[in-house]
């Protein structure tokens, strides 16, 4: 008795080990079910998108059934028999069903998150599932007053009325006559260790259909003097009667099929029945296989035909019977099915069929850990190497050298395993769009673009809820209804776009709506009367824009369900700068705004050009570095803020000099070098003492003593056990370019203006680079 106790403890303490995966799991596939439904609103016809959607739903299904979650199982029940409805044709989707569908998957994902605790399931939320259910019903056009379905809709959610009562529904539902299969299951004795529990799965089978007979085979039952009670002796053969095919059937056992021994035996069907499946499935390569998939044999079958044909080879030496002919004397399958096989088999499609792709489940918290040892062994790396340099000893210096290169493969190979596409994040907001759309009166298409440019998982899981909250912002604010629209000209169907490209070492977000735009007028008269701008002061255009961002502010007229308390684009601008980003805002008035989120690619470890002025130290990101300007003389006249301007290649290009710019104690030398970058906006120049070559970068955040020093997004840690000050460079321009650093009224030199990056007269030949 203890032994059999202990087994059981075992079973549910793996159940509970297991449950957390198999909700990350079915998260995912509730998430797939949300955007197939949603591309499914503009392609309703597309069959690959129609299998897929019922593949997930049967996914979470079944799932959930080999964990015993009865309320998972019961209302996905309902919502799959609808999809093959779908499937069949004999639904159409349409926005209200769309809507109903969207409204079940919502459901299941609460499900799902409440499968650990039962009491987190409320009233409400058996209440809305019951008439969500009998909602479906009605699509499905099922009477409900009859008392069975009124059962299968009962308020608890779940499928009343025994274990069966859900495959009779699917029988009544499917527009199939249910047909009786054989099931023979012999578990395998590790079954109970492994955390399998053979009844539950012939319980999720009654799901299915209906369990009309079963019998137990007690031959494979030890005696009790030898038995063991944590092994597996079940063996069970099953009369089973199901609109369901043998895909289907044999899913239930998926979860113990390397553990069991199945067969499943077809009802008998017409020749015709077979010849009709022949038709409709793609060309496959393999007799044996085409027999095995419309069901007209067994996997069992198959290889005892296979055996049979070997030995008979062996026995009349290279010589063997066809492979049909040996099927059709020890499975009886008729020579019409064989022949119609063949003829299948010669359509064989010569297109190379791709390797499956195969993944791994990892936790994030152990990827973080490997990221920052990473990090420590590049810096190991770094001064080893500094030290073979000074020791000037060649093979010590070809060995640091090829360990650096090593070191670099495993960083580049590291870091790319938590790059993700940002197209993953975009397409949650579909759901968005659509809903908030919808209660607003509004008409609005989303379209996404670049969704395949990936950035490390870490800053696109931070940038959602900024990015959730200029949507939502867009679609309140900028995007007009449809009455408005058409009054101004303009489509009745708004437009906002999601858009990600990679662009000088970072990556470049852009929202953009074709809406009313921002009203300048509003926004300065709202600064004044809370005092964030003088009264009658008028800054200009890109400074009043800036306005948006600070604390409390709002235009809104009133306080909605959506916006007005002036809470959001303050927390919008917080939240991307301490991903080490910056955000900007362009807008026509009446005709729509555009705003431009740029992150760095990765919040780790990144390529660098380090660089010093005096004796300190700075690193710039590789990739936003466009060419050196070697060896040039002091740039002469410069500003206040160290700004001033040369010529390169007939071209005016501004430049900043860092010592000027931080106040660095320092002697200048006689020739200096710029560093010209790409900030997005355009190319600039940075001028410094020396160059110090590429260096590995991992990215230190600053002391809290240094959270507002601008231009500056992080640290490191050389080699020698410096530390250098890393650029944001697009911060940086905006910090050169920015109108309270005009230099003093006696300057000679010509001042960058707001908004260009041009100077407002041509520089004087001191300043011109030869």
């Amino acid at each position: 008795m203890s032994k059999n106790t202990s087994a059981a403890d075992a079973d549910q303490s793996f159940i509970m080990e297991a449950m957390p995966a198999f909700i990350s799991e079915a998260r995912e596939q509730v998430e797939n079910i949300e955007q197939l439904l949603l591309q499914l609103e503009e392609s309703p016809a597309d069959r690959e998108l129609l299998d897929a959607l019922f593949r997930c739903a049967h996914t979470v299904k079944g799932s959930a059934g080999i964990f015993g979650l009865d309320k998972v199982v019961a209302f996905t029940h309902h919502v799959e028999t609808l999809l093959d409805k779908m499937r069949e044709g004999v639904i159409a989707l349409g926005p209200r069903l769309s809507t109903l569908l969207l409204e079940c998957n919502d459901q299941i994902l609460h499900l799902v998150d409440s499968a650990a605790d039962d009491n987190a399931d409320t009233a409400d939320h058996i209440e809305t599932r019951a008439d969500l259910i009998t909602q479906l019903h009605a699509m499905m056009g099922v009477d409900t007053s009859s008392g069975h379905t009124q059962r299968a809709a009962s308020s608890n959610g779940s499928v009343a009325g025994g274990g069966n009562s859900a495959g009779d529904t699917l029988a009544a539902t499917a527009g199939e006559a249910a047909a009786r299969w054989h099931v023979s299951a012999r578990f395998g004795t590790e079954c109970f260790r492994n955390g399998m529990d053979p009844l539950s799965i012939v319980r999720y089978l009654g799901t299915m259909g209906t369990v009309v007979a079963i019998e137990c085979d007690r031959s494979v039952i030890p005696s009790l003097s030898a038995i063991d009670p944590e092994s597996c002796h079940i063996a069970v053969e099953i009369g089973f009667e199901t609109a369901a095919d043998r895909k289907a059937i044999e899913s239930a056992f998926s979860f113990v099929k390397d553990d069991c021994e199945l067969r499943i035996v077809p009802p008998p069907a017409p020749i015709a029945h077979f010849v009709k499946l022949l038709d409709a499935m793609p060309d496959r390569p393999m007799l044996g296989d085409i027999l095995v998939n419309i069901g007209a044999i067994t996997q069992e079958q198959l290889e005892n035909g296979l055996q049979t044909q070997q030995q008979a080879r062996a026995e009349a030496n290279g010589e063997a019977p066809r492979l049909g002919d040996v099927l059709h004397k020890q499975a009886g399958v008729a020579p019409e099915i064989v022949a119609a096989a063949l003829k299948k088999q010669a359509k064989r499609d010569s297109a190379p069929v791709p390797d499956d792709h195969r993944f791994i489940r990892v936790q994030a918290d152990r990827l973080d850990d490997v990221i920052n040892l990473l990090g420590e062994l590049v810096i190991a790396g770094a001064g080893a190497a500094l030290v073979a340099r000074q020791t000037r000893h060649g093979e010590l210096i070809e060995a640091n050298q090829h360990m650096g290169r090593l070191i670099e493969e495993i960083r580049n190979g590291t870091l790319q395993l938590r790059m993700v596409p940002i197209g993953e994040t975009f397409s949650r907001f579909r759901r968005v769009v659509r809903d908030t759309a919808s209660s607003l009166g509004k008409d609005v298409a989303l379209e996404i673009v670049g969704g395949d440019a990936e950035m490390d998982k870490s800053v696109v899981e931070k940038i959602a809820d900024p990015l959730m909250h200029l949507v939502r912002n867009a679609l309140d604010h900028g995007l007009e209804t449809p009455a408005e629209r058409m009054a101004a000209g303009k489509p009745a169907q708004g437009t906002l776009v999601l858009s990600a490209r990679h662009e000088s070492g970072s990556i470049l977000m852009r929202i953009k709506d074709d809406g009313r735009g921002i009203n300048r007028e509003r926004v300065l008269k709202r600064a004044w009367e809370r005092g964030l701008v003088e009264r009658d002061v008028v800054p200009p255009d890109a400074e009043i824009l800036k306005l948006i961002f600070a604390p409390g502010f709002s235009t809104a007229e009133a306080v909605t369900n959506l916006s007005g308390r002036g809470v959001g684009m303050d927390v919008v601008s917080k939240n991307i700068t301490a991903l080490r980003g910056t955000v900007t805002v362009n807008s026509v008035f009446g005709a729509g705004t555009t705003i431009d989120i740029r992150l760095p690619l990765t919040l780790a470890i990144i390529d660098g050009f380090l660089v010093s002025v005096g004796n300190s130290k700075f690193i710039m990101p590789l990739e936003s570095v466009v060419e050196v300007i070697e060896n040039r003389p002091t740039a002469n006249g410069l500003d206040a803020r160290g700004r001033s301007v040369v010529e390169l290649r007939g071209e005016v290009l501004p430049v900043v000099s860092l010592r000027a710019l931080y106040g660095l104690e320092s002697q200048p030398p006689e020739r200096v070098s710029i560093v010209v970058v790409n900030a997005g906006t355009g190319p600039y120049g940075i001028v410094v003492d020396a160059l110090l070559g590429q260096h590995q970068t991992v990215i230190k955040p600053l002391g809290r003593m240094f959270k507002t020093l601008r231009g500056i997004s992080g640290s490191s840690i050389l080699g020698n056990g410096e530390v250098a000050l890393i650029f944001d460079v697009p911060a940086l321009s905006q910090l050169a370019e920015h109108p309270s650093l005009h230099p003093a009224p006696h300057s000679s030199q010509a001042s960058w203006q707001s908004g260009d990056n041009r100077p407002a007269a041509k520089p004087s030949s001191q300043g011109q680079a030869s």
